[in-house]
């Protein structure tokens, strides 16, 4: 599975099986998380087999054996929570093609149980989890916006490559799947704004980013 099969399988997964993730997998996710930080000045971290991130009373209402995540965090700069946003995505869809399920926690985990394993001292940002390992189900696809909703093209033809990276953009989670970002191209120009606001703004901000460039390939345009 490529990374944008990935994308257009992959679904929010609130319930896990006691499966244990297998070595091979786990080693692969730390590579690929350590890969991140290192590109990205980031200090994200695996953490499996602990329940710590959700408390009791989320475990009991809104999740079902949640024992592995990834605890998102960096250095408190301007731009941790879109590098954040970007490489949470890139993580996400990764494990995906390992054949993992994930559920990208922005506001409901407990933020005293992740800091038991990723002291303020170690890593100053704390933004979310995302919960990895088998799912009971592959999900269901999340409401979505129509192309034309969020995004505009300056010219009588819209190029594939631009259709291709909205149409992706459309499948990426964001805060209360409110989609409130406008993507717009001119020639090879791209502009992202968001308008949603709120405090995950920027991190759904290089959640988009990541699936546009996904969906869109890097080669065919650049930002502005």
């Amino acid at each position: 599975m490529t990374l944008k099969e990935a994308a257009e399988c992959r679904h929010t997964v609130r319930r896990y099986t006691y499966k244990k993730l297998p070595a091979d997998m786990i080693e692969k996710l730390t590579e690929r998380i350590g890969e991140c930080n290192e590109k990205y000045g980031l200090s994200m971290k695996l953490i499996t087999e602990n329940t710590d991130a959700l408390g009791a009373a989320i475990r009991l209402v809104m999740s079902k054996r949640v024992r592995n995540y990834i605890a998102l965090t960096g250095k408190n700069a301007p731009d941790t929570d879109e590098n954040l946003g970007y490489c949470g995505s890139d993580i996400m869809l990764f494990a995906q093609t390992l054949g993992l399920n994930s559920w990208w926690i922005g506001g409901t985990f407990s933020r005293n149980g992740v800091r038991k394993h990723v002291p303020e001292s170690e890593a100053e940002k704390l933004i979310g989890v995302i919960a990895v390992g088998f799912g009971e189900s592959q999900g269901v696809p999340h409401k979505s916006k129509n192309p034309e909703a969020v995004s505009s093209y300056d010219g009588t033809i819209i190029p594939q490559w631009f259709s291709n990276g909205v149409k992706t953009a459309l499948l990426a989670p964001t805060a209360l799947n409110k989609q409130a970002f406008f993507i717009k191209g001119s020639g090879s120009d791209v502009k992202i704004t968001y308008n949603g606001g709120g405090i995950f703004a920027n991190t759904d901000l290089g959640i988009i980013k990541y699936h546009f460039e996904l969906g869109a390939g890097k080669e065919n345009f650049k930002w502005i």
